[in-house]
């Protein structure tokens, strides 16, 4: 539970109501100025806008940005990138040190590093350096495919003069990954070597021996400094990274033996992504200066304190020591940092080291917004029959004396004597003493019940326990366009909340409660946990669907052509924001739908524009991914109609209208897409 409660009762909770929703309404009910600001709000159509310059920029309409994206014919899903809000984000992360650097006299200066396994893809790195060269920005590398990005895109020549962009060399490290590093330095590079286990030492050394070039190394202490969070384990003496006290004192030894000592320059801790509380923060710098203090008196040539990661994003609003939230900004973080090492090291007389942080999360999440529609819904039928004849069974005629007694004295009493004629119901049927038409009836009854007294419960202060889950038990399933487990990994594995909200229809009052239900056929494809400032909400208000006027389709069976009625729903769109770190990467093929299509957007002096456009996986793609030829298949297909035709279980032309479908699908999206979109690919 999170800690500070000063809170407004939610619109929909609220027995006083008003007759008119405003946009107001809803963000208090999503909370989109907690976690949205300054990128996100809401506009007088009731749209998301999104301002990708902070506050100083202009803003879009996402909705209208969707819609033009759709007449270009790009499918949903999609993830839309938002350049200029990586710049934003790199600005304030700097300019947040830079104040505290004036306000403390802190006698040494700030470098980031962006980790890269935050968010590999080419276009995400790329954008980081060329944003970041004024602030003389590095890259962190935690492998060595993320080694060979940070070389080919660092450019030194294109940063400060006679200034060498460091890049933090973290993770397990074999010869190939150390000797890179080592020879990179003679191209204007300053890699710095992190010392994760001693057997790396050795190895570096005898390296650098060999190509008589002498590398930069740093030191990853294991802090006694718990993290907090899903990843608190990150620290402490059994951490999967890092040094031991002793360890770290054997490296200090072995180094002085060598004569090579000068080498060491840089000690680096980590205690965890997504830091929710400022304490924590505090005591890992506290303790982190008392030993760089301890290195620097036997070692003059330390420079760099390398603060790791950790810095929160608010992912709630609620400005807490909640998991997904974080009780302190930008400015508290830069502050409490360079305040705590500067009064250290002054105590200690000790030169006051460069800084170095690598805040992957708190650069990338605001950037991304993951949009889907709504594909269809699946509700609870709450209506009761329209009448109960004196003949129905008894157990039918106690469910309607039931559903009719319920009130705001008796609903918790009322709840149990539903669920008690329900279960004979269900008994009665088994053994053969009701109908098929009585059960569905009974059931029918039940669940006119449990709405009932739902609605009483959303206007009382306090729910008992055993009503708690009748919210989520009573909820709509909304069918999502998407794989929670290919865009959204982080939601099903560690079970992290992100925001999600429509990105329209927000000066219409939400009246239905719903969980998400994405396309794969896996019990866990779903979201059930929502943002919220009291804790976690287990449904989500969303609209209804708008159906459209009926249309007309044709279909072709055995050579004759049907027209078929059909009633389409008015799209519905969803987002789900601040998914910018690690979810895309970390996505995988469950049931084969593949990456989804992405957007970069940049702004321009003429308003936006559309920097890049990468396709998501065809069909075909995915299958090569899992070893399959799609021309395999296809001839497979063909040797089967063949054998149909000569069994005349198909004519050539249902045959030959088989072997095109199938060829055609094997290059759509793997997604779902309408009958309009296949036609215009």
């Amino acid at each position: 539970m999170k800690e500070t409660l000063q809170l407004e009762t939610s619109p929909l909770n609220n027995s006083k109501k008003t007759s008119t929703w405003t946009i107001e309404n809803s963000e208090n009910l999503y909370y989109i100025k907690g976690w949205g600001e300054p990128y996100f709000s809401i506009n007088a159509a009731g749209h998301i806008t999104v301002s990708p310059q902070g506050d100083l920029g202009v803003s879009l309409d996402l909705y209208e940005l969707v819609q033009s994206l759709k007449k270009r014919n790009i499918s949903f899903p999609l993830l839309i990138r938002f350049s200029d809000i990586l710049a934003d984000r790199l600005a304030r992360l700097n300019a947040s040190f830079d104040r505290a650097i004036a306000r403390y006299n802190y006698p040494n200066k700030y470098q980031g590093v962006y980790p890269i396994k935050c968010n590999q893809h080419r276009h995400i790195v790329e954008t980081i350096v060329n944003y970041s060269k004024s602030y003389q920005f590095g890259l962190e590398a935690g492998s060595k495919p993320e080694l060979m990005i940070a070389l080919a895109t660092l450019d030194p020549s294109l940063i400060a003069p006679n200034y060498a962009p460091i890049i933090i060399c973290n993770g397990y490290k074999d010869p190939a990954y150390i000797k890179t590093a080592i020879l990179a330095t003679q191209l204007g590079y300053k890699p710095i070597i992190v010392i994760e286990q001693l057997e790396e030492l050795f190895l570096t050394l005898e390296i650098s021996k060999q190509l008589g070039i002498e590398p930069s190394l740093g030191v990853r202490a294991k802090l006694s400094t718990k993290g907090s969070g899903r990843w608190g384990n990150s620290t402490g003496d059994r951490a999967k990274f890092g040094l031991t006290i002793p360890e770290i004192l054997t490296v200090v030894e072995y180094l002085k033996s060598e004569e090579n000592l000068h080498y060491l320059q840089l000690l680096h801790f980590h205690i965890g992504s997504q830091i929710a509380s400022i304490s924590v923060i505090k005591d890992a710098i506290r303790e982190a200066s008392q030993i760089y203090i301890q290195l620097a008196k036997v070692n003059p040539n330390m420079q760099y304190l390398d603060v790791g990661g950790g810095l929160g994003v608010d992912y709630d609003g609620s400005k807490t020591n909640f998991y997904a939230s974080k009780n302190y900004n930008m400015q508290n973080y830069a502050n409490d940092i360079v305040a705590e090492v500067k009064e250290s090291c002054e105590a200690a007389n000790i030169e006051a080291p460069i800084l170095i942080s690598e805040s992957g999360r708190a650069i990338a999440a605001h950037h991304s917004v993951l949009i889907f529609d709504v594909l269809n819904t699946n509700d609870v039928c709450t209506t009761p029959p329209e009448f109960i004849a004196e003949n129905d069974n008894l157990i039918i005629r106690n469910l309607w004396q039931t559903y009719e007694s319920i009130d705001v004295k008796n609903y918790q009493e009322t709840y149990h004597d539903a669920i008690q004629f329900k279960e004979e119901a269900i008994s009665l049927f088994n053994f053969g003493y009701l109908s098929l038409a009585e059960r569905a009836k009974a059931e029918q009854l039940y669940w006119a019940c449990c709405q009932k007294i739902l609605e009483i419960t959303r206007h009382q202060d306090y729910v008992p326990d055993d009503l708690e889950d009748l919210e989520k038990t009573m909820a709509s399933i909304y069918y999502i366009n998407l794989s929670v487990f290919q865009s959204a990994p982080d939601s099903w594995a560690i079970d992290q909340l992100f925001p999600i909200m429509p990105i329209h229809r927000l000066d219409e009052e939400p009246t239905q409660r719903a969980i998400l239900a994405d396309l794969t056929c896996d019990s866990d494809g779903k979201i059930d946990q929502f943002i919220d400032l009291r804790d976690v909400k287990s449904v989500l208000e969303l609209h209804r669907l708008k159906t459209l006027e009926s249309g007309h389709h044709e279909t072709q069976s055995k050579g004759k052509k049907i027209k078929n009625e059909t009633k389409m729903a008015e799209p519905y769109y969803l987002g789900m924001f601040l998914v910018g770190a690690y979810q895309e990467i970390m996505g995988n093929l469950h049931n084969l739908f593949g990456d989804i299509n992405v957007i970069h957007i940049s702004m321009s002096t003429k308003g936006y524009e559309i920097e890049h456009l990468v396709k998501g996986d065809t069909i075909k793609e995915v299958l090569s991914y899992v070893q399959y030829d799609a021309e395999a298949l296809l001839e497979s297909m063909r040797q089967r109609t063949e054998k149909a035709l000569q069994d005349h279980r198909l004519t050539l032309e249902e045959s030959q209208q088989l072997l095109q479908d199938y060829e055609e699908n094997l290059n759509h999206y793997t997604y779902l897409v309408s009958d309009q979109e296949k036609s215009k690919s």
